[in-house]
């Protein structure tokens, strides 16, 4: 008896599932390359420095801090060297995690709150609009703010929350997004094009960094890291400059040496996009 493609593709969905694994179609490569041209990095005059830790907790950010105001930075972890180098700066920070103590920074510049920054206000969360308006408990701040947001996988709905208004007053916006290999199906996608499209209205993408935590997916000509670290700069900071992009950076390093993927440097598809 000759079982035809169909019936054979619901058998093993099936089955699929009867294994806690389920299917679904993926997107076109052309749409996967509409998205990586939105986001290819732009070259800009202004020099990245590296803020934070040598490895995890470091990041590239345009040297653009004149008159900045305070940072505010969402996921604690174990370490806190980005702020402490923005203090060294003369730039406060204030951080905020549900997942740990008080940690009770020495340097009177960092400010803590023991609650996750998400899409709703409760006991254990706290809105990013009412968290910045509130100005993480220290009055109203004035002035250009940084962002710097690692917060495993809530990033999507807390972009979604955060009113456009409130966005702009950040002048330099660093993100660690996650399951970004869900490019290829349609759901994952259409979210990921969505939160990205809400910043880009406004910033620039200036430097990538694929977290090498998990090993890229490999999908048609593309390489999709699934944890991806993006700065941004709001639009009227960016001075474009004619040089040309080349990765890695020579201030980019490792996440983690004992990370299960040891390459660190951006897939070419994310910046040679023509």
């Amino acid at each position: 008896m000759r079982i035809s493609s169909r019936s054979l593709a619901k058998k093993l969905i099936k089955y699929l599932l009867r294994e806690d694994i389920y299917c679904t179609k993926v997107v076109s490569p052309a749409r996967i390359q509409q998205f990586l041209s939105a986001v290819c990095p732009t070259p800009i005059q202004q020099k990245l420095i590296r803020i934070g830790a040598p490895n995890d907790g470091g990041y590239l950010l345009p040297d653009d801090f004149l008159d900045i105001k305070a940072c505010f930075s969402p996921g604690v972890g174990e370490v806190s060297k980005f702020e402490e180098d923005l203090a060294d700066l003369g730039i406060r920070s204030f951080l905020a995690d549900g997942s740990i103590d008080d940690p009770k920074f020495s340097n009177e510049m960092l400010h803590f709150i023991g609650k996750y920054i998400s899409d709703q206000n409760s006991e254990t969360d706290i809105r990013l609009e009412d968290w910045v308006n509130w100005g993480g408990g220290e009055g109203n701040l004035s002035g250009d703010l940084i962002l710097q947001m690692d917060i495993d996988g809530s990033e999507y709905s807390v972009i979604f929350d955060t009113p456009e208004e409130l966005l702009k007053r950040f002048r330099i916006i660093v993100i660690e997004f996650h399951s970004m290999d869900s490019l290829i199906t349609p759901l994952g996608y259409d979210l990921i094009r969505s939160a990205f499209n809400k910043i880009l209205k406004h910033f620039t993408v200036v430097h990538i960094h694929p977290n090498n935590y998990e090993k890229p997916l490999l999908f048609k000509e593309f390489v999709l890291p699934p944890v991806m670290e993006f700065t941004f700069l709001r639009n009227d900071r960016v001075q474009i400059s004619n040089k040309s992009l080349s990765y890695p950076n020579n201030l980019d390093a490792p996440n983690g040496a004992d990370f299960p993927h040891e390459d660190h440097i951006l897939p070419k598809c994310w910046y040679n996009t023509n």
